[in-house]
């Protein structure tokens, strides 16, 4: 069977795959280990008192999804997070479901956000810390824009408060994740190039 949506370029999943032939099963398996990644993440939240906006894992998890798994499997893994929560899957943080709640419009960017950033991983942007670091920033800009919209909307009101939601009280957490992912993700590479297989 062929993989999903081949040819592609290599990225850190297809690297350390233990199996060099890309595979439908094996592709599969990556994109549930992904799905289930996002929805254990998601798990990890805090309720934050002064924003409807909890505070959870799930940015780290989703950017570095799409870093592993490029551009088809990383967007398909949390397209079915995103699908099987609005099915009414308990798995969006704080155990929520569906999609009328305050916090929906930065899930519909993690399924963005993971897509961008696993076509850029295919094109070497997460290989070196620069490249990575701007990978990652361009996927929270993409989660911010849809999320802090989306916030805005639900709660009737405008850009400044919007920001003071939904994107000032994660901005930091945030900017330390690109920093690890910067370090992690091109450390990772080196260690695949050394074995041979980069």
């Amino acid at each position: 069977m062929t993989a999903i949506a081949l040819p592609r370029k290599r990225v850190l999943a297809d690297a350390i795959a233990v199996s060099g032939k890309a595979s439908l099963v094996r592709d599969a398996v990556l994109v549930l280990a992904g799905t289930g990644l996002v929805a254990l993440s998601a798990q990890a939240s805090i309720p934050l008192p002064w924003t409807p906006v909890p505070l959870s894992l799930q940015t780290f998890a989703v950017l570095l999804t799409g870093a592993s798994l490029g551009l088809v499997r990383g967007g398909l893994s949390v397209l079915l997070y995103l699908a099987a929560g609005m099915a009414g899957v308990g798995w969006f943080a704080e155990g929520r479901s569906g999609w009328q709640f305050a916090s929906f419009g930065y899930l519909v960017g993690f399924v963005v956000a993971a897509a961008l950033v696993g076509k850029l991983a295919e094109r070497g942007g997460d290989r070196t810390v620069l490249r990575t670091a701007g990978t990652m920033l361009l996927g929270n800009a993409v989660i911010y824009v849809l999320g802090v919209g989306w916030l805005m909307s639900f709660a009737h009101v405008g850009l400044a408060k919007g920001l003071a939601l939904g994107f000032t009280p994660f901005v930091v957490g945030d900017l330390i994740k690109t920093a690890v992912a910067a370090g992690v993700l091109p450390a990772t590479w080196s260690l695949v190039r050394r074995f041979g297989r980069g």
